[in-house]
């Protein structure tokens, strides 16, 4: 077997059935065997960076490393969406093709060293050079990239390795590090169950979860601790879906990319928090001020990933190991032994229902033009079906959607690039959630300014012909540092503004999606749901105002808002 058809037969032994990419020169071998592995699909995109995106969300959704293969020319410009899957412990396998072994150093064109490129936002950097260790290092990359911390790994395909042939003797994968996590590892039990004493004792425990949790599948065994000990959950904007937004023990999203004042509440009245596959970075704790670094609560931490253990917080409990597989042995021992918390129970279902019903009829500010996000998003959460998928980007379409949208079952359905915070992430996500749920219905909810960075991809969904609705918040500006700017920094916006003539319906007209401009508050039930109904794709233009004329969701803009007598919603 040739180099190519090997990596193509590790493929399907791994049960791959997509990959992202867009072809190249040094890679034209890896095709040409590719038409002897049709059950291995490859999805041609417009744009390398688009490629790492939607695998990045391939693999959020599908529960499985996502694929994609990037050739020697556009190899640089995958690097946000590679950044953003390590930063997100998300795993994926990354091919990049390269000109032979020490071509680069002859100033062959397109030759770089793409291995010290990505050593730093990858788990590791493999160079296939000779066929029969291709077998040995795709083994090893997809066991690394699915245990432990997931990530992404690299894979560099050296042009001559495709053609040359070898025997080889060892095809074969090793099936479990085809769906990640790979290994569960158990905290240690005498921790654990310090950690359940804590809860037990405390009088207002809080549960907080970040996107480990989802990674790890640990959402019914989040529900059942929260159940048999009474104690509320929050999320971090990551975390969104950890828990289905109902019932007695679901507060919502926490911090300052999604908090409100009723669920930021929680974390100041905690005497207890467990932070379970969180990091506790700055975007879920308001630069850490919710709760601040001198606080007196009992900090308990699980985490996989033992360098984030205490990294902010002096930690009481530190507990390495899989949030799954650790929350189920603490369920094991509460079952055990008929433990229960001695404290009121209290249902948070009635005040969380009014607190999101209030924010949801928020009186629209005069200052108001076009459409107020919050009346648009009470008609996606009627309109849209639980198994539906969100994606957002940082920017106006998640700062409203990230409180807003009440996620209806648990489960990852929400997704967000909150870990590194690239624009133009939603659209490519989109597609990559359509093929890792192909019934589901998708809606990127998107701005003008990330739809810039790929609009490309707008040919890529109409070819694909999947059910993905975009939306657009169209404010003509760069509305998040206009924001920053104005509310928080007092200064006067810097190069933000765009031309107020681009018709983008035009544009998504030209690519062949069923398009329609949102103007009237009376109109959004209507348009949103012609747009999920429509059998393709759909694009709907919404104008709204920038974030520095009503200030949303982000509590140091709310907190500057106020004192300023500015709009604002929180």
């Amino acid at each position: 077997m040739n180099g190519a058809q090997i990596i193509l037969e590790m493929l399907k032994l791994y049960g791959v059935q997509h990959v992202f990419g867009l072809p190249g020169e040094t890679t034209l071998d890896l095709y040409d065997a590719w038409f002897q592995y049709p059950e291995i699909k490859h999805i041609l995109n417009r744009d390398e960076k688009n490629s790492a995106f939607m695998a990045e969300a391939y693999a959020k959704v599908s529960g499985r490393p996502g694929v994609l293969e990037t050739p020697s020319p556009g190899v640089t410009h995958s690097a946000p969406g590679i950044a953003e899957a390590f930063a997100g412990s998300i795993p994926l396998i990354f091919f990049t093709s390269d000109v032979n072994v020490n071509d680069d150093k002859r100033c062959m064109l397109t030759g770089m060293d793409q291995s010290d490129f990505y050593s730093s936002i990858c788990k590791e950097s493999f160079i296939l050079d000779r066929p029969q260790e291709i077998p040995f290092l795709m083994r090893r990359a997809f066991r690394v990239a699915t245990s432990g911390r997931p990530g992404p790994v690299h894979l560099r395909m050296m042009w001559s390795c495709l053609s040359d042939t070898a025997e080889v003797g060892d095809l074969y994968a090793q099936p479990e590090c085809g769906l990640y996590p790979s290994y569960r590892s158990v905290a240690d039990p005498a921790g654990l169950e310090k950690a359940l004493e804590a809860l037990v004792r405390a009088k207002t425990p809080l549960i907080v979860c970040g996107q480990g949790a989802l990674s790890s599948g640990a959402e019914a065994a989040v529900a059942q601790l929260a159940n048999a000990l009474g104690i509320p959950v929050g999320t971090t904007t990551t975390g969104k879906g950890t828990m289905a937004e109902k019932g007695p023990f679901a507060i919502g999203v926490v911090g300052a990319r999604g908090g409100t004042a009723f669920t930021n509440s929680f974390i100041e009245n905690a005497d207890t928090i467990f932070y379970i596959g969180s990091n506790t970075d700055s975007t879920g704790t308001d630069a850490w001020k919710i709760p601040p670094k001198d606080n007196d609560k009992t900090i308990l931490h699980l985490d996989v990933a033992p360098e984030n253990l205490g990294n902010i917080y002096q930690t009481d409990i530190s507990l390495c190991g899989d949030a799954k597989a650790s929350l189920e042995y603490m369920l094991k021992v509460i079952a055990d032994n008929k433990i229960e918390r001695k404290a009121e129970i209290t249902d948070y279902s009635q005040a969380r229902q009014e607190a999101l019903q209030q924010l949801l009829d928020t009186p629209i500010p005069e200052v108001n033009q076009g459409i107020f996000p919050p009346r648009f998003m009470k008609s996606l959460n009627s309109l849209l079906s639980a198994e539906g998928i969100i994606t957002t980007e940082a920017g106006m379409g998640s700062i409203f959607a990230t409180p807003l949208y009440q996620m209806k079952q648990a489960g990852r359905r929400y997704l967000s690039n909150y870990s590194l915070g690239a624009l133009g992430y939603a659209i490519p996500a989109a597609l990559g959630a359509a093929y890792a749920d192909e019934e589901a219905p998708v809606v990127a909810l998107t701005g003008d300014g990330s739809f810039g960075f790929c609009c490309g991809e707008l040919e890529t969904i109409a070819r694909a012909d999947k059910n993905i609705t975009i939306v657009l918040y169209r404010n003509d500006t760069f509305g998040w540092i206009r924001g920053e700017t104005v509310l928080v920094g007092d200064s006067q916006p810097f190069c933000t503004e765009f031309s107020k003539t681009a018709d983008y319906l035009k544009v998504a007209e030209a690519f062949g999606l069923h398009c329609q401009r949102l103007e009237r508050h009376e109109d959004i039930e209507p348009v949103l749901r012609a747009a999920l109904e429509n059998e393709g794709p759909a694009f709907i233009e919404m104008p709204v105002v920038s974030q520095d004329i009503i200030a949303p969701f982000v509590p140091k803009w709310v907190r500057s808002a106020q004192a300023k007598k500015v709009p604002n919603i929180y």
